[in-house]
């Protein structure tokens, strides 16, 4: 991406987000007015070809120093604070995503979501809160969102307004603008830690124990094929990343994504991501075909960062011929929907195989579902962890080995309940053990945890 593209045009306006205004100059419609003038100042006289090979931390010491020196030239009186919030403000518009700069400076902002220009909600801590940050007006709001999805090769316009980008740090962005978008541009940003979390981030998030940390993690590395299941939101993502960090780090993993998103820490990883339509309708490269690929690549393991079509009768596929110990997530409300869900997706694959057919390629390639959900109070736990046992009949059957009771609502609005195991040791604990996973059986012995 040219500099030139990464410092785009002057907005009409701006607005200037409470979050990074010390105190905001009384007059605000003047405030951005100064700021559109030096903007538009800054544009004419920077010297493109000098400032490419500048990093972008002296990028951002040569704007300051060009806005100072043009608030001097133009003789504009401003206090020191407002000297330091419009180079900052400016520092954001060039070189960053403008008013939601310092919302993606927040660690504890998981989702970013923007309606139209005048409406900016954040989520922390799993409730969503509207934020005073917003866009001048629609024109700044698109000029934010081309800069997005310029840097992926992509773009978005009236003859194709819905577009899937992701930012430099992997978080994922959906925009939606008009004619689809009645109101006005529509972006909603996933946001991904930095720090990718680990097992014990979970548990002290009382979002599992420890009892099925180890079991779950155990799962991985003995190689069991697993579904993870759960609603929008409810972690299924972060908890596919947290469990591919038990994958032996001897073994070859491909994986699959529309939006690139793991962030594995094998040294051993290849990762490949879907490609969609350009204006023409041509150049689609689907989930299925790179799953098919990935068979030809010699891989350990496949992960497919979620399973929404036709590619999951090749997954499943590849579970039942030597790919032990794949993952993938679907979006589903309980384990047993997980695999109705699966199953309808076979038929879309357009193969005809009689439903029988289809439930025992299922039962015989997954191993285990983790359910994964968000409760009311905005938390995530992991609510059910079900081994698939075979099949009886016509009947996919399963076996619960872990389970999250919620018992009621305290009066702060956080929910209560419990975590336990129900008792039953499943029927792969043999191997699970002989291949070197430690685990004391004591585990399955059942104990509520309150949480």
């Amino acid at each position: 991406m040219s500099l030139r593209e990464r410092l785009g045009a002057a907005p009409t306006g701006f607005a200037a987000p409470a979050e990074i205004a010390d105190s905001a100059p009384t007059d605000l419609r003047a405030y951005q007015t100064v700021k559109v003038k030096i903007h538009q100042l800054l544009l004419q006289r920077i010297d493109l070809e000098a400032m490419e090979s500048l990093n972008q931390e002296r990028l951002k010491e040569e704007l300051r120093q060009m806005v100072e020196r043009l608030l001097t030239e133009e003789n504009l009186v401003l206090n020191a604070v407002e000297r330091r919030n419009l180079v900052r403000d400016i520092q954001y518009e060039m070189l960053g995503l403008g008013p939601i700069e310092p919302l993606l400076a927040d660690p504890a902002v998981s989702d970013i979501l923007i309606n139209t220009h005048k409406q900016v909600y954040v989520e922390r801590r799993g409730m969503l809160e509207l934020t005073e940050v917003t866009f001048v007006d629609d024109d700044h709001l698109m000029k934010i969102i081309d800069k997005i999805v310029s840097r992926m090769g992509r773009r978005v316009d009236e003859s194709s307004p819905m577009v899937d980008a992701r930012l430099p740090d992997g978080s994922r962005v959906n925009a939606i603008i008009p004619p689809l978008a009645i109101d006005g541009p529509v972006v909603s940003i996933r946001r991904f830690a930095k720090i990718p979390l680990k097992v014990a981030n979970l548990i002290e998030y009382k979002s599992m124990t420890e009892e099925m940390a180890a079991f779950i993690s155990g799962l991985a590395t003995a190689k069991i094929n697993i579904l993870i299941s759960g609603g929008t939101g409810s972690g299924k993502t972060t908890l596919l990343n947290i469990l591919s960090g038990s994958i032996p780090h001897s073994e070859r993993v491909v994986t699959i994504e529309d939006a690139a998103e793991l962030q594995l820490q094998q040294p051993h990883v290849v990762r490949l991501e879907t490609r969609p339509p350009n204006i023409e309708g041509r150049g689609e490269v689907s989930q299925r075909a790179l799953v098919r690929n990935a068979l030809r690549m010699r891989p350990d393991r496949i992960i497919l960062g979620e399973t929404r079509g036709s590619e999951a009768l090749d997954m499943l596929q590849a579970m039942n011929t030597g790919h032990d110990g794949s993952m993938t997530t679907v979006h589903a409300n309980t384990p047993r929907d997980a695999l109705a869900r699966v199953e309808s997706m076979i038929a879309m694959a357009g193969v005809d195989l009689p439903a029988k057919a289809a439930r025992a390629q299922i039962a015989s390639a997954i191993g285990v579902i983790v359910q994964a959900s968000r409760l009311a109070d905005g938390t995530r736990k992991i609510t059910s962890i079900q081994e698939v046992t075979g099949m009886e009949g016509d009947t996919i059957t399963m076996q619960e080995i872990f389970t999250f009771k919620q018992t009621g609502v305290n009066a702060q609005g956080k929910v209560e309940g419990y975590f336990s195991a129900t008792g039953v040791r499943p029927r792969f604990w043999e191997r699970m053990t002989t291949r070197g996973v430690q685990i004391a059986e004591t585990i399955f012995t059942p104990q509520r945890r309150p949480v």
